[in-house]
């Protein structure tokens, strides 16, 4: 009898487990749809126009849970700089799909909205729940990194960056990144330390020669350790690069300015 009975409830659990997947396929295949049609007509215009925004509207009209349309009503509004609207509706996007939009909203916190707090309170979540994962070519420990040097909390900004950097050298051979490199200089050129910031400095502009910020740090950097005839040398290299365009080449730097970042006039 306990037999029969053990097999009756195996039996409706994998029932009732094989309908909610296939459910869920066809709420997926409906959504995909939706994506299809109504963010293709959206992308017919400018992501700052009206009738983006229109289009997306539509599509959530016929499914007001779809999170990719939440999060490309969200971008259109950080990328025209309306940060509290945008936010209302990634919000709206993490609460239909958190492992895939809630690092993207805690990047756009750090770096779009810089409300750095609270980046680093979703991104230390979306540690605990997925890993030290990537959202925009870098990990989410350098954002919190990043946030914290915001913060001028420089020794933990440093903490970060060096995890990453001793992460990017061990396991990414290759594909070092002059941006980890260029912050993890800036924390230690914070706390005055200058020549082991040269140290992290040299190595961005061995990946990126042109690197204009990255000159100018280091130029100041020598000025303190009474190297000033180099100081100036690199000084007006660095103004000459800033001036051609070589500057941190983050692909969100054509809507904000990151940490750190010098603005250059041709």
């Amino acid at each position: 009898m306990k037999l029969i009975t053990h097999l009756f409830f195996f039996f409706m659990t994998f029932t009732c487990c094989c309908q909610i997947n296939k459910s869920e396929e066809i709420t997926k295949e409906k959504q995909n749809l939706i994506i299809a049609e109504y963010l293709g007509n959206a992308y017919k215009y400018r992501i700052i126009s009206k009738e983006f925004q229109d289009n997306i509207d539509e599509g959530l009209k016929k499914d007001s849970t779809v999170s990719t349309l939440w999060q490309q009503k969200a971008m259109a509004y950080f990328k025209s700089r309306k940060y509290e609207v945008g936010m209302r509706c990634i919000d709206k996007a993490v609460k239909y799909d958190a492992q895939r939009y809630q690092p993207y909203r805690a990047f756009i916190k750090c770096i779009f909205a810089k409300t750095y707090k609270e980046a680093i309170l979703d991104f230390e979540d979306c540690q605990k729940k997925y890993g030290n994962g990537y959202e925009m070519d870098h990990t989410y420990g350098f954002y919190i990194g990043l946030s914290y040097l915001q913060l001028n909390e420089f020794e933990k900004a440093e903490k970060y960056f060096k995890e990453y950097a001793e992460d990017l050298y061990k396991n990414r051979q290759g594909l070092e990144h002059p941006t980890a490199l260029f912050y993890y200089g800036i924390s230690k050129y914070e706390q005055q330390k200058w020549e082991e910031a040269i140290i992290e400095f040299d190595k961005a502009l061995k990946i990126y020669p042109n690197f204009s910020d990255v000159k100018i740090y280091k130029s100041i950097c020598l000025e303190h350790l009474n190297k000033g005839e180099e100081a100036k040398i690199l000084l007006d290299e660095g103004k000459n690069d800033g001036k051609n365009g070589y500057t941190l080449n983050e692909d969100n730097t054509a809507y904000e300015t990151y940490p750190y970042q010098l603005i250059w006039k041709k």
